[in-house]
C-alpha cells in the first residue's frame, strides 16, 4: 500500500482527478475500452466535477459504482442519482453506465441480470474506493450477512448485503472483483478515517473489510 498525504482536501481532489484522468487515458491508448469503478457518497463529488470536464474518449469508458443502496433513483440516498448529477454530465455524459439497481424487485432477485451487465467490462481498469470510519469499503461491512461469501476467492461478481450499519439493503461488487482492478485508489478524509486505516492494516478482512483491498492500492488522505 502506498499512502499519499495532501495539505488540504481541495488539492487532493484536484490531484486525484488528474491522476485518474491520466490512468484512464493511458488505458484507452492501449485498449479499445476502459472500465472506471467509483464510490458513492459525498466525498468523491468534487473529484467527479473535475473528471466530467476532462477531454477523454468517454464513449469508450464504462462507469460503474462500487456498490449501491437498494433505493429508487428519486431517493436522496441513491448513489446512481448522484453519479448522474456529478460525473455523467458534460464531456463524461458519453460514458456508458453499468447499472447496479433494478426497480421493482428485491436485491437478491436482481443479481443475475445485473451481473450480466458486467460481461465484457472486467477486469476494472481504474478503481476508486472510499472507506467508512467502521473500516467498510463498497458495501463490505463488518458483520454483514454475506460478508464472508463476498470476501471469498470464488465470490460472484455481485452480492446483496445487509448490515446494521448499512441502513437499507445494498448490492456490492465483491472483494475479488475489486482486487482484480488494474489500478486501485482509496480516498479518505479526516483524522478518524486515517486512524481507522492504520487499525485496519493489523486486522483481518472480516474485522476490517478495507484490509482486503489495500495490497497494491494507493491511499489518498487529507485532513
Amino acid at each position: 500500500m502506498e499512502f499519499v498525504e495532501y495539505p488540504d482536501r481541495d488539492m487532493m481532489m484536484l490531484d486525484l482527478a488528474d491522476r485518474l484522468t491520466a490512468e484512464l487515458a493511458d488505458c484507452l491508448r492501449r485498449h479499445d475500452s476502459a472500465t472506471f469503478c467509483v464510490p458513492g457518497g459525498s466525498t468523491p463529488g468534487p473529484i467527479f466535477d473535475v473528471l466530467s470536464e476532462q477531454a477523454l474518449d468517454w464513449d469508450r469508458v464504462a462507469v460503474c459504482l462500487n456498490d449501491e443502496r437498494w433505493v429508487d433513483e428519486d431517493s436522496p440516498r441513491s448513489n446512481t442519482a448522484m453519479l448522474r448529477k456529478r460525473l455523467l454530465v458534460s464531456k463524461a455524459s458519453e460514458a456508458t453506465l453499468i447499472p447496479l439497481f433494478k426497480p421493482g424487485v428485491a436485491a437478491e432477485d436482481a443479481m443475475g441480470d445485473l451481473a450480466t451487465g458486467f460481461e465484457g467490462h472486467l477486469p476494472i481498469s481504474v478503481l476508486l474506493l472510499g472507506m467508512g470510519a467502521d473500516m467498510h469499503t463498497a458495501s463490505l461491512f463488518p458483520g454483514a450477512d454475506n460478508l464472508e461469501a463476498a470476501l471469498a476467492a470464488d465470490a460472484p461478481i455481485l452480492m446483496p448485503m445487509r448490515a446494521d450499519g448499512a441502513g437499507e439493503p445494498r448490492i456490492t461488487l465483491t472483494a475479488p472483483v475489486l482486487n482484480g482492478a488494474v489500478s486501485k485508489h482509496v480516498v479518505i478524509t479526516g483524522t478518524d478515517k486515517r486512524e481507522a486505516l492504520e487499525q485496519a492494516r493489523n486486522l483481518t478482512p472480516r474485522e476490517a473489510p478495507i484490509s482486503a483491498v489495500l495490497q497494491g492500492a494507493t491511499v489518498h488522505w487529507a485532513e
